[in-house]
């Protein structure tokens, strides 16, 4: 396996001047962290935060102003990718992995996913913070179950086919877990995004 993660010239540029507005940001590292999954995709979390957290069993990129670190239980997942840009300008990770867990899935967790501690508070966030949010879009977020640090998540309504549901999930609903149930290291996705009833958003998925 390639354990190597690149980044281009290009990408650099914005990850260094972005990280010129940031207070002290000498002290800073770009963090890509792999959160979860969706569909046949890695979701992901990328953050600066100062270097000094990065452990020695991270990875640690040097090659411009900006450290990028890769945390050691996201490298496995990140082997032989590339911080880059799309052709808007925005950063985009190109990775030639996927997630192996999120297409074959096994659905019949059991009643105690869905009724121990932390699925109880995973409810509770999607109820309280997520829900409300996306309900003008018509869709909802509900839990699957929660096994270990993993929760599985099905979206419906109007996020079930549409195209955007992997950024919806990976900039808000994992997040958001994530944030408030720490214990949770991973949110997969394990909605059926083609069979939604978004058709205009279906032919815009890639």
């Amino acid at each position: 396996m390639d354990m190597s993660f690149s980044v281009s010239e290009s990408a650099q540029k914005v990850v260094d001047e972005a990280r010129r507005s940031e207070a002290d940001p000498d002290t800073l590292g770009l963090w890509i962290e792999v959160v979860g999954a969706s569909g046949e995709s890695y979701t992901y979390d990328v953050y600066f935060q100062e270097t000094k957290h990065a452990s020695l069993d991270d990875l640690v990129i040097r090659d411009g102003d900006t450290p990028i670190v890769i945390p050691n239980n996201s490298i496995d997942a990140l082997s032989g990718a590339k911080l880059d840009l799309d052709d808007e300008g925005g950063l985009v990770i190109v990775n030639p992995n996927s997630p192996s867990v999120a297409p074959k899935v096994d659905l019949d967790f059991g009643p105690e996913a869905l009724t121990n501690e932390l699925a109880l508070r995973v409810s509770a966030v999607l109820a309280d913070e997520i829900n409300p949010s996306i309900a003008a879009h018509g869709g909802r977020a509900d839990l699957v179950g929660v096994v270990e640090d993993t929760a599985y998540v099905v979206m419906g309504g109007g996020c079930q086919g549409c195209g955007l549901a992997a950024v919806t999930l990976s900039q808000g609903i994992t997040v958001a877990i994530r944030e408030a149930v720490p214990e949770i290291k991973q949110v997969v996705d394990v909605t059926d995004h083609a069979s939604g009833s978004n058709p205009f958003y279906q032919e815009a998925k890639k």
